[in-house]
C-alpha cells in the first residue's frame, strides 16, 4: 500500500491511497447528481424546403428564396404520390397542411408553386446536419431526418452557458449549411421537444420543469407530444382541451377511460418523461415496404409482380443487416381506402427472397375478394433475428444435385442466388440485375417501396429556377 504526504504545518500525515481514491469517487458521483442534465432538441424549420431552397440559390443560380414564395414540396400527382411534404409560412398561411393532397392544397391556393422532393440531396444535407451536432456532445440521436436530440449534460465547463451555446450552435449551422433550425432545451427529451416546437422559425427555447405551469399547461392538448386526433376527441368528452387540464385530471380515471395509454400522456403533460438520449441506432424491430401504385390492380399478375418488388427490397435489406425474420404480414389498400392485412409465422427464420415473397403471395391471395380495384400494396416483417446458420430442414428443402454430389438443400441454393445478386447489385447498381418478368415491364419497378425513383432525384433542367 502506497502512502501519500501531505504537509500541514511542520508535520507530514501520511493518507493511504485507499483512503484518498473512495473519498475521490465519493464526490464525483455527489457532484455528477448535483448536475442537471441538459438536453437539446434541435429541429430544422421547413427542411425540405429549406434544404431545396438553398441548394437552388448557392448551386443552381436561383435568384429567389422558396421559403419566401407560396411554395410546397409535394410528389408526383400523375402517379398519387401527391401529397404536401413541406410548405412554406406563405403557404401555411393560406391553411395548407403537410400531409394534405396537393390538389386540396390547390384549392385552397390556386397559384401555388409545387416542387418535387429530391431525397438523394435530403441525406447530404441531414449528414452534413448531424456531423456539426456531433461536434458539440458524443451523445447525439438522431430522431428523424430533420431533427436530433442531443445530451449536453456536464459539457458547460467545455461551452459554456446552455443557451449561448444553443444560439451559437444555430447560428454556425446557418452560416455553414445556409438553412435555420429551432433548438429546444430542458432536462428531459419531451419538454426539449416540446420546446423546439414553440415559436419559429430561428428560435432557441426553454422549458424546465418551473417553466411547464407558464410555457405548456396553457396550450391545447394537441400540442402534446404523444396526442393525436383520435385521442384528442375522447379527452374533450371528458372536458380536458388544454395540457394543464389534462396534468391536474385524475390519473386513475385516465387510466379506466385510456388504459396504460391515459398514464402517459398524463406523465408526458406533467413533464415527465425518463428516456434516455441513445447515440447508438437500436436494431430494427421489424422491415417493411409498401408501394402506392399509379393505377389500380384489378389482377393477381399485376399484384404478384407488384409483392415480387417489395420481397426483392426487403430481402436486400435483411441480408445487409445479417438478419432473418420469422413473421410476414401483407396489408392492402382498395381504391376507397379501406384496408386489411394479414399475417404468417414461418417455420423457421428466412432472408430469402422467394420465400418471403411466395409467402406474401399466399397471404394476398387469402386476403383479397378478387375484384375489389386495389391501390396500395405492402409487405411488413417481424420477429427479426440474428442471421444464424443453422435451419430445421423439410422434405421440400432437399432437391438432388446437377451434378449427383450429394442431396443438397434447395434454400440453401436460393441463399447462394441472393447473395450473388446483391454483390452485383451493390457494384454495378440495382438496375444491373432483374428478374426476367420485370425486363419488358415499364410500368413497375424490379424493387419498389420506400423512398420512389422519382424522389431520389430531380432533373433541375426540366425544373424553371426562379
Amino acid at each position: 500500500m502506497q502512502l501519500r504526504e501531505e504537509k500541514k504545518g511542520n508535520a507530514a500525515i501520511h493518507i493511504p491511497d485507499s483512503l484518498i481514491f473512495p473519498v475521490y469517487r465519493t464526490y464525483v458521483l455527489a457532484y455528477t447528481l448535483l448536475m442537471k442534465p441538459i438536453i437539446f432538441h434541435v429541429d430544422v424549420n421547413n427542411a425540405f424546403l429549406s434544404w431545396e431552397a438553398v441548394y437552388r440559390l448557392k448551386h443552381l443560380g436561383g435568384r429567389t428564396d422558396l421559403r419566401e414564395q407560396l411554395c410546397v414540396v409535394g410528389g408526383d400527382a400523375s402517379k398519387r404520390h401527391g401529397i404536401v411534404l413541406a410548405k412554406s409560412l406563405s403557404a401555411k398561411a393560406c391553411g395548407i397542411h403537410t400531409g394534405e393532397s396537393l390538389m386540396e392544397a390547390r384549392q385552397k391556393c390556386p397559384d401555388l408553386l409545387v416542387v418535387p422532393p429530391h431525397y438523394r440531396l435530403y441525406s447530404r444535407c441531414s449528414r452534413a446536419f448531424m456531423d456539426i451536432l456531433r461536434e458539440y456532445t458524443p451523445c447525439v440521436e438522431q430522431y428523424s431526418i430533420d431533427e436530433a436530440f442531443m445530451d449536453m449534460s456536464g459539457t458547460q465547463s467545455l461551452w459554456g452557458d446552455p443557451l449561448l451555446t444553443a444560439d451559437t450552435l444555430r447560428r454556425r449551422i446557418y452560416e455553414e449549411l445556409g438553412f435555420t433550425v429551432n433548438i429546444g432545451i430542458s432536462e428531459n427529451k419531451l419538454l426539449a421537444k416540446m420546446a423546439s416546437d414553440f415559436q419559429k422559425p430561428n428560435r432557441t427555447h426553454t422549458l424546465f420543469p418551473e417553466e411547464i405551469p407558464r410555457k405548456m399547461w396553457p396550450l391545447p392538448v394537441t400540442d402534446l407530444f404523444f396526442v393525436g386526433r383520435a385521442s384528442f376527441s375522447r379527452l374533450r368528452r371528458l372536458g380536458i382541451s388544454t395540457i394543464g387540464e389534462l396534468a391536474h385530471m385524475d390519473r386513475e380515471l385516465l387510466r379506466t377511460h385510456f388504459k396504460s395509454y391515459g398514464e402517459v400522456i398524463w406523465n408526458y403533460a406533467n413533464g415527465r418523461d425518463c428516456a434516455q438520449v441513445e447515440s447508438v441506432v437500436p436494431p430494427n424491430k421489424g422491415y417493411g415496404n409498401s408501394t402506392t401504385i399509379a393505377f389500380d390492380i384489378c389482377d393477381t399478375v399485376s399484384a404478384g409482380l407488384v409483392l415480387l418488388s417489395l420481397a426483392e427490397t426487403i430481402g436486400m435489406r435483411l441480408r445487409r443487416d445479417q438478419v432473418k425474420i420469422q413473421v410476414i404480414a401483407v396489408s392492402i389498400k382498395y381504391a376507397d381506402f379501406s384496408s386489411c392485412s394479414h399475417q404468417k409465422t414461418l417455420p423457421a427464420p428466412t432472408n430469402i427472397t422467394n420465400e418471403i415473397y411466395h409467402t406474401a403471395l399466399e397471404l394476398f391471395h387469402e386476403s383479397w375478394d378478387g375484384c375489389t380495384p386495389i391501390r396500395h400494396l405492402g409487405i411488413h416483417t417481424n420477429h427479426v433475428r440474428d442471421n444464424v446458420d443453422y435451419r430445421q430442414l423439410h422434405l421440400l428443402d432437399m432437391e438432388l444435385s446437377p451434378f449427383y454430389r450429394d442431396d443438397i438443400p434447395c434454400c440453401e441454393k436460393l441463399e447462394q442466388a441472393d447473395a450473388m445478386a446483391d454483390r452485383i447489385r451493390s457494384r454495378y447498381g440495382i438496375d444491373s440485375l432483374k428478374r426476367a418478368v420485370f425486363v419488358k415491364q415499364n410500368a413497375m419497378d424490379h424493387m419498389s417501396g420506400g423512398i420512389t425513383r422519382e424522389k431520389l432525384d430531380v432533373d433541375y433542367e426540366k425544373e424553371s429556377l426562379l
